[in-house]
């Protein structure tokens, strides 16, 4: 706990010190400018054979260019404050499929989760983070919005990068799990919540640990998805 919030306050002094730059394209005096924010302006459906048959799952933008860096920064380089704008793009979106599938305004959060050793290298679950925030902005324009942090991933789940399709889901089968004295209430309208979607077994993963806590999931948010 104590590295935790000395890593925290280290980045906090870097941040005051540093001149703010978008984490998109570079330009100085603001974290994240109107031009990449284009970038994750959209809402697109997102397919993946791990996903059908399964709730309707969507990406605001590609995970490339200044939309890639942003995640990135906000992920692994420590720029929590990104967490803000990346959170009111997320609330746009679940807003925009609300009003596309006729869905009830009020929502429940589930972020997708991390693995310990990543959550404590990045001060907190990054999604986590986004998600009480983004319930936040939409519980203000009068969607009643609230977090369910209730998945974890297993201690023996290994870190995802350099995994191909089949060994990332060989790595997180039954590997997340629910903590069920924070699951949603029963029959509650959830949105499952994720930063990328490549091969969707995490996402995959975590619809099945919701199924089995008979947690129905209306629809998939991401940050951002691969081309396939």
């Amino acid at each position: 706990m104590r590295t935790t919030w000395l890593g925290a306050g280290f980045s906090g002094l870097v941040d005051l010190l540093m001149p703010l730059r978008c984490a998109g394209c570079d330009d100085v005096g603001t974290a994240w400018c109107r031009g990449c924010s284009r970038e994750l302006g959209g809402l697109r459906h997102v397919e993946r054979p791990l996903l059908e048959p399964g709730p309707p799952v969507y990406a605001l933008g590609r995970y490339r260019g200044a939309a890639r860096r942003a995640v990135l920064a906000y992920k692994e380089s420590g720029r929590r404050y990104l967490a803000e704008p990346l959170a009111g793009h997320l609330a746009v979106g679940l807003r925009a499929i609300t009003a596309e599938h006729q869905l009830d305004d009020d929502w429940w959060l589930v972020p997708a989760p991390s693995r310990a050793i990543a959550s404590r290298r990045r001060g907190g679950a990054h999604m986590s983070r986004i998600a009480h925030r983004m319930a936040a902005a939409l519980t203000a324009s009068g969607c009643r919005t609230a977090v369910a942090d209730c998945l974890i991933t297993a201690r023996r789940a290994a870190d995802s990068a350099g995994l191909d399709a089949a060994e990332r889901v060989r790595n997180l089968s039954g590997r997340v799990l629910v903590q069920t004295g924070r699951l949603p209430p029963p029959a509650a309208q959830v949105a499952l919540l994720d930063d990328v979607i490549t091969t969707a077994a995490t996402v995959a993963s975590a619809l099945a640990a919701l199924e089995t806590a008979n947690v129905r999931v209306a629809a998939v948010l991401s940050l951002t998805a691969t081309a396939n």
